[in-house]
């Protein structure tokens, strides 16, 4: 995966069990030249939270996004339902 890269976006959805959840990863460089890892979460259709780090290297950027992943992966045994 090379960085930055194009935004990520997962949702997860359970209508009989009321879950509409959305999940969305970008990484993009500042003015400073700090890789910017953009978290941003939540309902689908609503606000949710956003969270930003920041990174010197794209080594250490793209082992946090791959742990994002990986938790991401796990949304089943937590939730019930898979993200796509």
């Amino acid at each position: 995966m090379e960085l930055p890269f194009m935004p990520i976006e997962l949702t997860a959805r359970d209508s009989a069990r009321g879950i509409a959840r959305r999940w969305r990863v970008v990484v993009y460089r500042d003015l400073f030249g700090m890789l910017l890892v953009e978290t941003q979460w939540g309902r689908i259709g609503r606000a949710g939270q956003r969270l930003v780090r920041a990174f010197v290297s794209e080594d250490a950027a793209l082992a946090h996004v791959r742990a994002l992943l990986r938790r991401r992966a796990g949304a089943v045994r937590r939730i019930g339902v898979g993200y796509a």
